[in-house]
């Protein structure tokens, strides 16, 4: 059998996009599959494979629990990233002429359903602390300066993970703000107002971790593979010592902290009642702008509804 399970082509789109044609799936629908089938082919072809016979369940997961990554660091939509497993099932379902195991978005990449609204309370600071404490008696500091950037100032972990923590030390000492501009989401700077001492520890922690590098990732290493490899792992750490989803649920921690801080009483996820919704309306913008977001509708998955 030649090269694609035959279908035609040696490149594996194109044959998928044959392949799709065989079935009853409509163009727009063949259309759909096989732009998201091309961002699983540029990550096969970065692994060394570049034929469909090659392709297997595992690869997929790998390429799924990225894209869980992203969801989790607020870069990318549950749905989408869903999107794209599935489609990937679609196309090696009809390659192999329904042959294919197909993987599960959710089960086996771990990519989050869809809840826009938390209902959950968040991480508690106390074991995160100690998760924290116990990452970095283990060794792996790095990961423990960026789960404490995540919890003390609201950082993504991309965010966490690039910025010159030395420099943002000086700014906050300097000027009582920081500036986070590397990672975002977006491409939105945003400056993010000190407000209390334990951020400046936080910052001078990650100065000190940081070392003679540009950033909390190695200078010998990308970014790409340092979120595949130590930080993914530590995000299982956290996600294991807290019950949390990882890394990025400790946003929710640094955003209830805020509410309260703001409001008097406890966010709503964490058993506060609303009492002043036009309080409660200008809380949640300032978190929102805080955190990077230009929707205060998203602040409701880090501290419950309205």
């Amino acid at each position: 059998m030649s090269r694609n399970f035959g279908w035609g082509s040696r490149d594996m789109a194109d044959a998928g996009r044959i392949a799709l044609q065989s079935t009853s799936a409509s163009f727009s629908t063949i259309g759909t599959h096989i732009e998201r089938f091309q961002q699983f082919k540029n990550f096969a072809k970065e692994n060394g494979i570049g034929r469909m016979e090659r392709i297997t369940p595992e690869l997929v997961i790998e390429f799924g629990k990225i894209q869980a990554d992203k969801v989790d660091a607020g870069q990318l939509e549950p749905s989408y990233a869903q999107n794209l497993v599935s489609s990937i099932n679609s196309v090696m379902k009809a390659a192999t002429r329904n042959e294919w195991r197909s993987v599960s978005p959710t089960k086996d990449c771990k990519i989050s359903q869809r809840d826009n609204v938390r209902k959950t309370a968040t991480p508690e600071r106390e074991k995160v602390q100690n998760t924290i404490n116990e990452m970095k008696g283990q060794g792996n500091e790095r990961v423990a300066a960026i789960a404490q950037l995540a919890m003390d100032l609201g950082l993504r972990s991309k965010e966490a993970s690039l910025i010159n923590a030395k420099a943002a030390l000086e700014q906050a000492q300097n000027k009582g703000v920081v500036s986070i501009s590397d990672g975002t989401k977006g491409g939105r700077e945003r400056e993010l107002k000190i407000q209390n001492e334990r951020q400046i520890e936080t910052l001078r922690n990650a100065a000190a971790v940081q070392g003679n590098h540009r950033s909390l990732v190695p200078s010998n290493q990308s970014w790409k593979g340092f979120r595949g490899g130590e930080l993914r792992n530590g995000r299982e750490t956290v996600a294991q010592g807290t019950g949390s989803r990882g890394i990025h649920d400790l946003r929710a921690t640094y955003a209830a902290e805020r509410y309260q801080a703001i409001m008097g009483h406890p966010a709503p996820c964490n058993g506060g009642t609303i009492t002043d919704k036009q309080a409660d309306l200008e809380a949640r913008q300032t978190i929102a702008e805080e955190l990077g977001h230009g929707r205060i509708s998203v602040v409701s998955s880090y501290i419950g509804g309205r």
